[in-house]
């Protein structure tokens, strides 16, 4: 993640300085798809894919109560893409299947009805109402969140009640600690009336998962070209570089960033939120990274 990369800049920069003829080269493989300036992490579309069958599992649940709410917490700190591509990818699962609404098994039933991430502004009582119709008319809502989607609203309401935010060694608040997931399911369980919420998180089982193919594809080709690298003395963060047209390249270590921003004015995000009913949303500032 950057907070490797950031660290391998350090040790980049201190082994000429004291005479050390060692080469430094990084591989960017954060779930998330959130450094600057990849293009596309090693790993992350294998975890959207594992995230969508994750679901597939646990949509079943979705008639095991009336009223039911499902919250699918999905990793992100700052970036929404891979709770987007997930969603995405469990829609390619909702299209592929063959349903029997006579056993009260139906498309919609079994689709996502609300999907949140940290660069999305939405309001809260507007997204319930509309919910609460979804939830009146099916029996169920699911919803697909980010981890990092409204924390600044959730360490507000820790930090009100006299409650310590945790943070990890680099700083960053400890997102476990703060259990998003679960937070939107308190909010709006109360609000579209639910009878039972059940909150599922699939980062562990997403992101420790064998690549796939297209993965497979990538990390081969990155892999090659970080070897070819070390052997010139190149050092650097290997990966296809977005702000020189994806050229695949050893790019340099000062360069790293996380936290890069999804991109929600994307064609494929702003049909799926048609889809899910939400409209077109509206972009938020971006958070600090």
């Amino acid at each position: 993640g950057d907070d490797t990369n950031t660290a391998a800049a350090d040790l980049a920069a201190y082994l000429p300085k004291n005479g050390y003829e060692l080469s430094v080269i990084g591989q960017p493989k954060p779930v998330a798809n959130d450094i600057v300036p990849i293009r596309q992490s090693l790993g992350a579309l294998t975890a959207a894919e594992q995230g969508a069958k994750f679901f597939q599992n646990v949509a079943s649940e979705q008639g095991a109560s009336g009223r039911m709410l499902i919250v699918h917490e999905i990793m992100g700190r700052h970036s929404g893409w891979l709770t987007a591509a997930t969603t995405r990818d469990y829609f390619r699962f909702v299209d592929s299947s063959v349903f029997v609404p006579g056993l009260g098994l139906s498309a919609e039933k079994w689709s996502v009805h609300g999907v949140y991430v940290p660069e999305m502004e939405f309001d809260l009582n507007t997204e319930a109402e509309r919910l609460a119709g979804v939830m009146d008319r099916l029996g169920n809502v699911n919803v697909f969140v980010s981890e990092g989607a409204c924390v600044d609203a959730v360490i507000a309401e820790m930090e009100s009640r006299g409650e310590t935010v945790a943070k990890d060694a680099f700083g960053h608040v400890r997102l476990d600690s703060i259990n998003v997931g679960a937070w939107f399911g308190k909010q709006f369980s109360k609000l579209i009336k639910a009878e039972k919420v059940l909150v599922q998180k699939s980062g562990y089982f997403a992101r420790s998962a064998p690549a796939n193919d297209a993965d497979l594809v990538l990390i081969e080709r990155c892999v090659q070209q970080a070897v070819e690298c070390a052997l010139r003395g190149e050092p650097g963060l290997v990966g296809e570089d977005e702000e020189r047209n994806n050229e695949l390249r050893a790019f340099e270590f000062p360069r790293v960033k996380g936290g890069k921003h999804f991109d929600t004015r994307v064609r494929w995000y702003q049909e799926m939120l048609v889809r899910t009913g939400q409209k077109a949303g509206r972009p938020r500032k971006a958070p600090a990274a």
